[in-house]
C-alpha cells in the first residue's frame, strides 16, 4: 500500500516535471530591465513603504495567467489566433501593429539594461550589446523549444541573485513587516504614481500572447491541467519574491542614505559603498540575466503572436526554410532595437515611456478579448470561467483599466 502511494506521487512529480516551464517563465521574464528599474525606484525613494502593492500585484498576475494557460491547454491554439478568428483581421491588425511598435521600444530597453548592467564590470556597449544580441539570435535560430526552455529555467533561477544581494544589505525585518502589515499610505500624486507603476509592471500584452503560446509548443493536454495551474502559480510566486528582495535591497541601503537613482543600474553601482563590491556586482549580474532573458523573449512573442494572427507557420522547432516571416520578425525586432541602443545619446527614455503608453493602451483591448474569449462555450466548452473567475477576472480588467489609464495619461501632465 505505502509502495503503491509512493508510485503514484512519483508518478505525479514526473508529470509535473514534464509539464513546468510556460508559467515559471513567463513569471519570470516579468522582471525585466523596466520591472527591476520600478522596484529599484521604489525602495530607493520609499523604503519599505511600497511592498504592500506586491499582494494586489500578484493577484492580478495569478488570475490572468491562470485564464492564458486555460485557454491554450483546450484550445490548442494561441490569443492571437483566437483574436483573428472571433474579432476579424481588421481588429487584429490594428492591435498587432501597436504590439509590433511597443514591443520594439520595450526591447530597445531591454539591451539598455545589458549595456547598463555590463558596465558596472567594465564592458562598453558597444561591446556588450552586439555580442548578446548576436548570442540571442544564434541560440534561438540553432536551438529547439526543449533546449530554450531549459536555458529560460536556468535564467529563472539565476534572478534570485537580488535574494542575497538584499540579505548583504542587512535589512530591518522588524520595519518590513510593519510596512506589510501596516502600509504607510500616502495620497500625493507621485506616490499614487509609484503604486500603479509597481502593478502595473507586473503585467504586460506581450505576455499573455507568449504564455499561451509556450503552452501549445509544450503540448500540455487538459488532464494535466492541475499541474500547468502549480507552473502558473509558482512563476508568480517567483516574480513576487524577486520583486520583493529587489525593493528590500535597495530600502536597506540607498533609501536610508538619501540616494536618487534613475534606473536599475544606478541602483547597482550606488549598492557598491552601503552593502559592499559583491552585493552591486550581484545586483549587476541579476540586471544582465534579466535584461537578456527578456530581449530573448519579448522577440518571440512578437514574432509568435504576429504569425499567428495572420496564419504564418511559427516556432523555435522550425527551421528558418519551415518558417520564414516567424524568424524575419524575430531577427527584425533584435536589429532595429540594438541599432537604437547603439545611437550615440539614443533617446531612451522617450523610447521607454512612449512604449509604456502603448502598451497601457492596448493591454485593457487584450484582457477584454481574452475575457470574452474564455467565457465563449463554443471555444471552451465545460471550461469556461466559473461565477467566481469571472467576478474576479472584470474586476481584475476594471482596476487595470483605470490604472493603465492613468499610466497613459500621466506623461503629458509630467
Amino acid at each position: 500500500m505505502v509502495q503503491s502511494k509512493n508510485k503514484t506521487w512519483f508518478a505525479r512529480i514526473l508529470v509535473f516535471l514534464s509539464v513546468i516551464g510556460p508559467g515559471i517563465i513567463t513569471g519570470s521574464v516579468d522582471n525585466d530591465a523596466g520591472g527591476i528599474t520600478t522596484y529599484s525606484v521604489a525602495g530607493a525613494e520609499y523604503g519599505y513603504h511600497l511592498l504592500w502593492t506586491l499582494i494586489p500585484a500578484f493577484v492580478v498576475l495569478l488570475v490572468v495567467q491562470e485564464m492564458n494557460a486555460r485557454m491554450g491547454i483546450v484550445t490548442g491554439k494561441g490569443l492571437a489566433d483566437l483574436i483573428r478568428e472571433n474579432f476579424g483581421v481588421k481588429v487584429t491588425f490594428f492591435i498587432f501593429l501597436g504590439l509590433l511598435v511597443a514591443d520594439i521600444g520595450n526591447t530597445t530597453t531591454e539591451f539598455a539594461g545589458v549595456a547598463g548592467s555590463l558596465q558596472i564590470f567594465g564592458v562598453s556597449k558597444y561591446i556588450s550589446v552586439p555580442v548578446s544580441a548576436i548570442l540571442v539570435w544564434l541560440f534561438v535560430v540553432k536551438g529547439n523549444y526543449r533546449s530554450a526552455e531549459k536555458l529560460f529555467l536556468i535564467f529563472s533561477v539565476f534572478l534570485f541573485s537580488y535574494v542575497v544581494s538584499a540579505l548583504m544589505a542587512k535589512p530591518d525585518w522588524t520595519h518590513i513587516g510593519q510596512a506589510i502589515v501596516k502600509p504607510n499610505i500616502e495620497s500625493n500624486t507621485k506616490y499614487i504614481g509609484m503604486v500603479i507603476g509597481m502593478v502595473g509592471t507586473t503585467i504586460a500584452p506581450w505576455m499573455q500572447f507568449y504564455m499561451q503560446s509556450a503552452v501549445i509548443e509544450k503540448g500540455i493536454k487538459i488532464d494535466e491541467y492541475k499541474y500547468a495551474l502549480w507552473d502558473v502559480v509558482i512563476g508568480c510566486i517567483a516574480t513576487i519574491v524577486v520583486a520583493f528582495f529587489i525593493i528590500i535591497a535597495c530600502g536597506a541601503t540607498l533609501h536610508t542614505k538619501g540616494i536618487v537613482i534613475n534606473d536599475a543600474a544606478d541602483a547597482a553601482e550606488a549598492l557598491r559603498p552601503f552593502a559592499g563590491i559583491f552585493a552591486s556586482q550581484l545586483f549587476a549580474f541579476g540586471l544582465f540575466i534579466a535584461s537578456v532573458f527578456a530581449a530573448t523573449i519579448l522577440p518571440l512573442a512578437t514574432a509568435f503572436y504576429i504569425c499567428e494572427a495572420f496564419g504564418f507557420e511559427a516556432g523555435i522547432d522550425k527551421k528558418i526554410k519551415e518558417a520564414p516571416e516567424f524568424y524575419s520578425f524575430f531577427t527584425s525586432i533584435i536589429i532595429i532595437s540594438v541599432l537604437i541602443i547603439l545611437i550615440p545619446n539614443a533617446p531612451l527614455i522617450p523610447i521607454t515611456i512612449w512604449s509604456q503608453i502603448i502598451n497601457g493602451i492596448l493591454l485593457p483591448v487584450v484582457l477584454i478579448s481574452m475575457m470574452i474569449l474564455v467565457n465563449k462555450k463554443e471555444i471552451m466548452g465545460a471550461y469556461v470561467n466559473s461565477s467566481i473567475k469571472n467576478l474576479i477576472g472584470w474586476a481584475t480588467i476594471i482596476v487595470l483599466l483605470v490604472l493603465t489609464t492613468i499610466l497613459t495619461v500621466e506623461p503629458f501632465f509630467n
